[in-house]
């Protein structure tokens, strides 16, 4: 079987090419060899199963210890509905798991099954277990928050709590290590102390540590991915620009760096090809957004689902405004548990320039449907004779449109979905050979900044709110300043002008700046 990259399920590293994860399974290690119980709780496809995966395969080399490796997934509900059902069901679903490697251990467990009829019988089976293994025995739970709802499980948490503080003071032996995986913090949850008590509660994992361990893959990770997939197959590429890329748009969330890597290796990289050209990143970016997959379907799903966290999710990459991080905030701590937000110094940011892309264009695609848009942005209207985009035209076919048909609700409206309206405009002008990449840029003026590329030249557009003169001298340097870090020589400028006179008396200017001795072009438009 060859190699290839994996976005679905558990990565095997003779089957995959995998980034080198030692350095996280090794700070870990230093948790379970501590006897600590924690959580792995982080988004979706965020590598979770496949670290528990290798993480086992490194303690099964050790002879000290005892790996039991279950999952909720696919339970079902029953084993919740009643303690002795459940209780069973957790030594038959660890009998399973222990069948083809220790066949004496799972019968032992199978017997011990027949006599458990509650919690405290599951705890003394517990302890018989650890005394008959005369091992460190790590227990580890995947998709934990399958069932982190039911009550059952919780009052299971607060046993295996009470069998740690007593194990600690010497009392009961039970499991070196425990580790939950799932999506909730599973500390977050409380646990009733008596079944007719509402209101007095205690968290049942409030023994375990925290989990600093960054799941995320670095510049560096990503560079030892690359690295073996360029041995294994004999491709050639610039690890470096490769890996900065890779890392500049996904911030590192391992489904969307194997997801890039896979659509450059399977589907742009020409068949009997051995050579990455730098141009295939782009490329990537504009396929992977143009498809339709779980990752995004949840990602949208999650928005969509929550008003409060959709107009926060707006506010800030949409209105530029600052938001501090605080994950006491309900809002903030859901965003981060769906994988949305990511704490950037004490500031809350999108978690990665794809999601930011893609929750752009989605936002931008409910404008667009819900205007008469298309009656005005013609593709075949902005293309030059040489195949390159007229922005200047652009621009003033956008004024037309919203002269005409906002021109009662003008202010009101494009102070709020303005921008959305203008990237729903130049979206159908360059999709299938431009991309587009939108970043707001935080302070008093919330500069809102889009870099298309088409036809393998970039065009820089600016589109800020009319704050008052002074802001708007100081923002045309800070545009000539941004051309000149891209070494370009002309600019865009989109105002949103909401003085009455000043919209209709003017259409396009087209002013000069100096940057460091040389001379920008910017051409603006009002609206």
């Amino acid at each position: 079987m060859k190699k290839r990259f994996n976005v679905t399920g558990t990565c095997i590293p003779e089957k995959h090419y995998m980034v080198d994860i030692s350095d996280k399974i090794k700070k870990i290690m230093d948790l379970i060899e501590n006897e600590e119980y924690f959580v792995i709780n982080r988004p979706r496809q965020y590598g979770k199963t496949t670290t528990l995966y290798m993480l086992e395969r490194v303690l099964s080399k050790n002879a000290e210890y005892l790996v039991i490796s279950i999952s909720f997934e696919g339970v079902g509900d029953l084993i919740f509905e009643k303690e002795q059902s459940f209780v069973k069901a957790f030594l038959e679903i660890i009998a399973d798991s222990l069948y083809l490697r220790h066949e004496n251990l799972a019968s032992f467990l199978g017997e011990e099954k027949k006599n458990v009829e509650n919690f405290k019988d599951l705890s003394m089976a517990i302890t018989k277990f650890i005394i008959k293994v005369n091992k460190k025995v790590i227990l580890m739970i995947d998709e934990v928050d399958k069932s982190s709802n039911n009550q059952l499980f919780l009052s299971f948490l607060g046993m295996l709590r009470n069998k740690y503080l007593l194990r600690n003071a010497g009392k009961d032996k039970t499991f070196h290590s425990v580790i939950l995986a799932g999506v909730h913090d599973v500390k977050s949850l409380k646990l009733k102390i008596r079944p007719d008590e509402e209101h007095k509660y205690n968290s049942p994992w409030n023994i375990a540590s925290d989990f600093d361990v960054d799941m995320s893959f670095s510049r560096e990770e990503i560079g030892t991915m690359l690295d073996e997939y360029a041995k294994y197959k004999g491709v050639k590429l610039d690890k470096g620009y490769f890996s900065d890329k890779f890392y500049f748009y996904t911030s590192g969330y391992p489904f969307l760096v194997s997801k890039l890597c896979k659509i450059i290796d399977e589907k742009i990289m020409p068949e009997g090809s051995l050579k990455w050209e730098k141009e295939y990143m782009d490329m990537a970016v504009k396929k992977i957004l143009g498809e339709s997959n779980t990752n995004f379907d949840s990602l949208i799903k999650n928005i969509e689902n929550n008003s409060k966290l959709k107009e926060m999710v707006k506010n800030l990459i949409i209105d530029g405004n600052k938001i501090n991080y605080n994950i006491s905030n309900p809002i903030i701590n859901m965003g981060m548990l769906y994988g949305i937000f990511k704490n950037e110094d004490n500031n809350l940011e999108i978690n990665n320039r794809i999601y930011e892309q893609l929750i752009y264009d989605y936002m931008s695609s409910l404008i667009e449907t819900s205007t008469d848009v298309g009656f005005y942005n013609e593709k075949s209207n902005f293309i030059k004779a040489d195949g390159n985009l007229d922005v200047k035209e652009i621009l003033l076919k956008f004024q037309q449109f919203i002269k005409h048909e906002y021109s009662e609700k003008r202010k009101s409206f494009l102070e709020a979905d303005g921008r959305l309206l203008f990237l729903a405009f130049i979206s159908p002008i360059i999709n299938g050979t431009g991309f587009a990449f939108k970043e707001v840029r935080g302070g008093e003026e919330k500069r809102f900044d889009i870099v298309i590329t088409y036809n393998k030249r970039m065009y820089i557009l600016e589109l800020k709110i009319w704050r008052g003169e002074e802001y708007h001298k100081k923002g045309l340097l800070q545009l000539g300043e941004y051309l000149e870090q891209y070494g370009l020589n002309e600019g865009y400028l989109l105002v949103f002008d909401f003085r009455k006179s000043k919209s209709e008396m003017r259409k396009v200017d087209e002013v000069n700046v100096n940057v460091e001795n040389k001379v920008k072009k910017i051409v603006e438009a009002y609206c």
